[in-house]
């Protein structure tokens, strides 16, 4: 949306600007929204761009240059790319009509925007999930956040009533596909006593909605067996089962968006004092993306620290998650990954053959949209006392349960699969993975330079 208001504004000026500077004006303003991420960087470089709109549009009319400044942006005595122009001919009164209004729109709309705290980082735009991998994104059918308060997605506006035979037929239909998908029958038949015990004590009968019975069924699950990823869901539209076994072979589509955004791998370099930097926005499929992930950790080969920024990964495949993790062991090491039976393919392949990261410190950077694989990466890391976590919590979701439609749009989440977890009675699900270092997660990078220069300069 930014960009699209930025384009806009673009045409305040004469069509001989935009024609030759226009291009560079843009890839400015993509730059800028990239690297001044969160809040307060996002008010400054809209405040920038609207305070050099009204500086420089009155000049058109006032002076007349002899030489047209360089493209789309002149830079300030500190650093700061501004978006200051000069043109010889007059906007008109259209351009000025239609500034004047998108102004207007900007400054109605600051308000909400300051609101959404959380969403001023520009998302990454990709997802490699598909069904079988941790995340369903980007074109696959999601099933509704994990946790019991935002199970129901109803259309706006639409919250379907519920009366007593349709909680009846609803949690017959649930007891009946727990007790066929679950793993554990005991857990079922704790789960399948006490909705029952809770309806014949009335406990649902406040519950008329789609919204508040699912909430409350999933709590009676929970509460009776401790597993939260039991959960009874409502959904308006479709959600597919995921099939067992191994993913599918993933889609011609897939591949070619891996690889245009070069497997999700976004930055991959050496920073100053010899700190590798791995920005990874996915954990894509291996068979697509393996060259490209083993030619990233092969750049880094030589760095005596490494950062993992997993601030915008959301999620992926858990065999790339032990691609990379192979590389900071020099043996083989378990990683708990929940979506997983316990096998031998729960191992890494270490040691990785000319590998010298083994023994390297590593760094992991986390924030509120880090999940699902990117949280099993960062959680076994951590149990495994093989990286430092830097930033905030991760998101808590785990997608380890899968969907069975049971009837009415509603559906049971059961999981079908037990893996072994030596580290702790619980994973990230729900909680997401705590910090070691708690900071912004716009801050992380700078905190964990901070952390990598003590420790480098301590040994």
């Amino acid at each position: 949306m930014s960009e699209v208001i930025f384009r806009l504004l673009l045409h305040l000026y004469p069509s001989r600007f935009r024609q030759e500077y226009g291009d560079e004006a843009l890839q400015l303003f993509r730059d800028r929204t990239h690297d001044e991420a969160g809040v307060w960087p996002s008010v400054r470089l809209w405040f920038d761009l609207l305070t050099d709109l009204v500086i420089s549009l009155p000049r058109e009319y006032c002076y007349t240059r002899p030489e047209v400044a360089r493209a789309s942006a002149k830079t300030c005595l500190d650093g700061t790319p501004t978006f200051f122009v000069f043109d010889t001919a007059s906007p008109g009164w259209r351009p000025l009509l239609l500034g004047g209004l998108l102004s207007l729109i900007t400054l109605v709309s600051f308000p909400r925007l300051m609101n959404e705290v959380g969403n001023f980082r520009r998302p990454s735009g990709w997802s490699f999930a598909l069904p079988g991998a941790y995340d369903r994104q980007s074109g696959e059918p999601q099933r509704p956040a994990s946790g019991s308060e935002q199970s129901v997605q109803s259309p706006r506006g639409a919250n379907p009533t519920l009366d007593a035979t349709s909680r009846h037929r609803i949690i017959a239909s649930a007891i009946a596909s727990i007790k066929q998908h679950h793993i554990d029958p005991v857990e079922a038949q704790k789960a399948a006593d006490a909705l029952l015990a809770h309806e014949r004590q009335g406990d649902d009968d406040s519950a008329t909605s789609t919204e508040e019975f699912t909430r409350l069924a999933t709590k009676q699950m929970r509460e009776a067996t401790g597993d939260h990823q039991l959960e009874l869901l409502y959904s308006p539209r479709a959600i597919p089962e995921r099939s067992p076994g191994p993913p599918p072979a993933p889609s011609a589509a897939y591949r070619d968006e891996a690889l245009r955004v070069n497997c999700a791998f976004e930055q991959v370099k050496i920073l100053p004092h010899n700190i590798g930097y791995l920005k990874l926005n996915a954990f894509p499929d291996t068979s697509v993306c393996q060259a490209t992930a083993t030619a990233a950790m092969a750049k880094l080969n030589d760095a005596d620290a490494l950062i993992f920024d997993l601030r915008d990964n959301r999620g992926g495949f858990p065999s790339m998650v032990s691609l990379i993790a192979a590389y900071l062991f020099d043996h083989p090491e378990y990683m708990y990954c929940p979506l997983e039976n316990t096998t031998a393919e729960s191992w890494t392949h270490s040691p990785v053959p000319g590998n010298k990261l083994a023994n390297k410190p590593v760094y992991v950077l986390t924030s509120p949209r880090t999940i699902s694989a990117a949280e099993e990466f960062t959680y076994d890391l951590k149990m495994l006392k093989r990286a430092t976590l830097v930033g905030e919590t991760t998101a808590g979701a785990n997608h380890a349960a899968n969907l069975h439609a049971i009837g009415d749009n509603f559906y049971a989440a059961t999981v079908e699969v037990r893996a072994i977890n030596p580290y702790s009675k619980s994973n990230w699900n729900d909680t997401g993975v705590e910090p070691d270092f708690k900071v912004r997660s716009p801050d992380a990078l700078t905190a964990a330079l901070r952390l990598v220069d003590k420790r480098l300069h301590a040994e």
